[in-house]
Order: structure tokens, then C-alpha cells, then sequence
């Protein structure tokens, strides 16, 4: 049975979830696969050609509120503006210049043959409760890489660990039900309760110095009182699958996806010098067979997969430090998010234009550079590979180690 929210609202500012047939049902769609043809969904890595792709909205977001896993993952002299403006939308003019950067976005990708698909407007400023846990709102529909994990013809909806990404979900649903009745198969992870269990209620947030001993300690903000992850926390080579444990990914989330892709995938868990991990791809991103980029700050822990990659012959490129000023990041940012791209193919990257030194690195591969301009859709949450989900790449499954 397929889970959405319940269509009467018992207020105003309260959603309540149901349980129930989605709204579209089970109808014969357009875009159901016939003997012969092509998957609707098939992507097994980063790099095979890139043929459709998600592409999130930034319109309606809010910021989230600040609960104890938000602290854990913001800068301290963030948090007023997250208690100020938690559950409300972001400034309308940050608004307004994201939704024009990422509608030039899209049109690049039309432009370079990609079929671009985007999720359903939602508003994301209704407040919602459960038996567990209430919520301003929010937080966005522009993140899908963080939400949806294509792996092979499946796609993977992650059950998130912020209360305040609950109900992202829904912004998406429409798109997955095409996908399904399209031959597609789907598959929705555990909804997580979010109880306060899941929450480390000590975790000393306020101190810097203390979060990266916790972490390098394996003392996490998300506890293991059950399953959590957030999908961006993965990265896909073919049949080898890498999995971050981070502030938003527990080990019995990963555990969850080992169980769940076994036999035909292999699920490993790495470790980055990252003194405070929330999600993989502004760390480490496999761009081609054999061809990896680094965060330089942030090197791998892991010396079974350091050894892994050593033997199948890989070269790990170190990124190039961003343009920006570090002041320039705020809300949900990162100075990382130069390195946050996405491979059209193996030959081909889309790059934020902003960013000589990672355009200067990727030309010196032989790699073509797509120059667009998100930087004001940053501190929604991400760069490129953030704010999309690639859904069809033309490649087939292989083994790279």
C-alpha cells in the first residue's frame, strides 16, 4: 500500500498524514514501457551519457527549523537567522535569483539533449505534526539527489533524518508514479518515526572542536534507534556502491541498502577526514571509470578502500580550493560546492562559471566545461549534482574494482 498525505487539512497550518491509493492511481500511463523499448530508468553511475534528469525547484523553500540535528550541521553564527526564519520562506529576492539561475540550468541541459523533468510545486511553509514530532514546515523540492537514489531500473525514495524533510517526498511523488507505471520499479525505504531516540539530545552542537571528536570518535547527532539516511550520503560505480556514515546517515540506514541491493550490488562503508560529514558529493565524486576527484581537506579515511581503488588502478584528483570568499557562504552552503558538478558524460561536466581553478582542473583532464551560474541557488542546500537526479544514463552494469 502506497502512503501520501491525507487530503483534509483538520486546520489550517496542520497537514496530517493517511494512508491510502496515491491520488493518480494505478492508470494506464503514457510513458509505459512496451516490449522492446528502452527502461524509463537507468543509471548505474555518475559519468554514462546522461539522457534525463530531475531537476529541483527552488520555488516555495523554506529554511528549516532549528532543531538539535540542523545545529549539529550549521555554523553557530548561522542559527539566528534559522531561528528567525525557521518554517518561513527564504528571502524573496534569494528566491527570485535562484529560480532564474536554475530555469538557465534546465535550459542548458535541453540545449545539450537532456530531457528535464521537475517536481511538483508544493508549500512548503504548512506547518505539520505527527504522533511523534511537529514541524514548522519546509524545508524544499530542490534538493532531489538528496531524497532519490536511482540504482539500475530501481528508483530508492531515502526516508531523510530532518523532521523539517518528513514530507519532501511529496513534491516527487507524481514523477515516480510516471516512472512506475512506466515499468520502473519503486521502492520507499522505512519512514523513520523521528522520536527523540533518533536523536542524540547531548550531542555538543555549540562546540566545533567537540562535534569533530564526536565524529571522529563514531558519536553521531543521528543515533541508531532505527534506519535513517539521506541518499546523497551514497555514490555509484556500477555494481560498487560507497556509503558515508554522516549527521544525516546512520550505520543501520546503510545496513538497510546492503540488505536491500545485495547480491547484485556491493554496498561499502567509508570514512573521509571530515570532521563533520553530511553527504558524500562535495567530498568525493567518481566522474569516469578509473577517475575520481577529492576534496582535498577531507581525504579518505578508509584504508580497505583506499586500497580498493589503489588496486583497480584509479587516479584520485585533489579539487581545487573555490573562488569565493568563505564569507560568501551562508544558509545551507559550502565553499565545497565548486566540486558539487555533474557529468553529462565522461567527457563532459557542467561546472559553475563562477569557478576558474575547477574549470581549469577539469580542461586539464580533457574534460569539456559547461559554464552555468547557480551561485544564487547555493544556500537552498547545493550545487549540480545537489539539484538533480539523474534518472536515465545510457550505459549498462559493470564492474569497476
Amino acid at each position: 500500500m502506497l502512503h501520501t498525505i491525507g487530503r483534509n487539512m483538520m486546520s489550517q497550518n496542520r497537514l496530517l498524514t493517511g494512508v491510502g491509493l496515491f491520488r493518480r492511481g494505478f492508470q494506464t500511463s503514457s510513458v509505459r514501457k512496451t516490449s522492446g523499448e528502452s527502461p524509463v530508468v537507468s543509471s548505474y553511475n555518475g559519468w554514462d551519457p546522461l539522457e534525463e534528469v530531475i531537476v529541483g525547484r527552488p520555488e516555495n523553500s523554506c529554511v528549516p527549523q532549528l532543531d538539535i540535528e540542523v545545529k549539529a550541521t550549521t555554523r553557530k553564527d548561522q542559527w539566528e537567522l534559522f531561528r528567525q526564519h525557521g518554517g518561513k520562506a527564504y528571502p524573496r529576492e534569494l528566491l527570485e535569483k535562484a529560480t532564474e539561475q536554475i530555469e538557465e540550468f534546465c535550459n542548458v541541459l535541453r540545449q545539450e539533449g537532456v530531457t528535464v523533468r521537475r517536481p511538483d510545486h508544493v508549500d512548503w511553509s504548512k506547518e505539520y505534526e505527527t504522533p511523534d514530532f511537529k514541524s514548522r514546515g519546509g524545508p524544499c523540492g530542490s534538493m532531489p539527489r538528496d531524497l532519490l537514489l536511482v540504482v539500475g531500473d530501481e528508483i530508492i525514495e531515502a526516508p531523510m533524518s530532518w523532521r523539517s524533510r518528513f514530507f519532501e517526498y511529496r513534491a516527487y511523488r507524481s514523477l515516480i508514479q510516471e516512472y512506475f507505471e512506466g515499468g520502473a520499479k519503486w521502492t520507499a525505504a522505512p519512514k523513520p518515526l523521528m522520536t527523540d531516540a533518533l536523536y542524540d539530545q547531548d550531542y555538543p552542537v555549540d562546540d566545533p572542536k567537540k562535534i569533530s571528536d564526536s565524529v571522529y570518535s563514531g558519536r553521531f547527532v543521528i543515533t541508531e534507534a532505527e534506519p535513517a539516511f539521506d541518499a546523497a550520503d551514497f555514490a555509484r560505480a556500477g555494481r560498487d556502491i560507497f556509503a558515508q556514515r554522516s549527521q544525516v546517515t546512520n550505520k543501520a540506514g546503510i545496513e538497510w541498502m546492503r540488505r536491500h541491493l545485495e547480491p547484485n550490488y556491493r554496498v561499502h562503508q567509508v570514512a573521509f577526514e571530515d570532521p563533520n560529514p553530511l553527504h558524500i558529493d562535495a567530498t568525493f565524486n567518481m566522474i569516469a571509470p578509473g577517475l575520481a576527484i577529492s576534496n582535498p581537506e577531507w581525504p579518505l579515511l578508509s584504508s580497505d578502500i583506499m586500497d580498493m581503488f589503489k588496486k583497480a588502478g584509479w587516479k584520485i584528483v585533489k579539487a581545487p580550493y573555490s573562488a569565493f570568499p568563505d564569507s560568501y557562504f551562508k544558509w545551507r552552503s559550502s565553499k565545497w560546492l565548486s566540486m558539487n558538478t555533474l557529468m553529462l558524460d565522461e567527457k563532459r561536466v557542467v561546472c559553475d562559471a563562477n569557478e576558474p581553478p575547477i574549470i581549469k582542473m577539469f580542461e586539464s583532464l580533457g574534460i569539456k566545461t559547461i559554464k552555468v551560474d547557480i551561485s544564487s541557488a547555493y544556500p537552498l542546500g547545493g550545487g549540480f549534482h545537489c539539484w538533480t537526479c539523474d534518472v536515465r544514463r545510457k550505459g549498462t552494469l559493470q564492474s569497476y574494482f
